[in-house]
């Protein structure tokens, strides 16, 4: 059994993973987010994404990122947990960890052919999407899985 932390890889590895993918004519795609509290709705989100191509690369907000952009309270589970959970999916092909607010900086550097978020977003209001298109890429939006959020999912716990 392969061990999910063997696909939490650093920037360099996934840019030589998207520079071996564009040479054999493959679909790189991405997605980011904070991942905090896995849950139906995040899976099947990823496996969409996954279906839009060939390699599908999750990038995750660090702690501190996550802590600026949700609050002290959060996130609930530590950076490197988030990524060994979703590297455990079978529709993840590998995570990277991001320390940035937003991940402008990551789509910068790996260059990927799509990006793709869920439904409560509008790729012209990410600040990723200029990023993503001036390398030559592309922003797509999948259906929102109504029903399914981690804040909820904190709310109902407290309880």
């Amino acid at each position: 059994m392969t061990d999910p932390m063997s696909v939490v890889i650093e920037w360099d590895k996934a840019k030589e993973i998207a520079k071996r993918l564009k040479e054999e004519g493959k679909t790189l795609v991405t997605t980011n987010g904070c991942f905090d509290i896995l849950h139906r709705g995040h899976v099947d989100y990823l496996e969409k994404a996954r279906d839009q191509g060939d390699f599908l690369l999750v990038g995750v907000n660090s702690d501190e990122s996550v802590r600026k952009l949700k609050g002290s309270s959060r996130p609930i589970n530590a950076a490197a947990d988030r990524a060994y959970v979703l590297s455990a999916l079978s529709s993840v092909d590998a995570v990277c960890v991001f320390t940035q607010d937003t991940p402008e900086e990551w789509l910068e550097f790996i260059k990927p052919d799509l990006h793709v978020k869920g439904g409560d977003y509008l790729a012209d209001s990410l600040p990723e999407t200029a990023v993503v298109r001036k390398n030559g890429g592309d922003v797509r939006i999948l259906k929102y899985v109504d029903g399914y959020s981690t804040s909820e999912t904190i709310k109902k716990a407290k309880l």
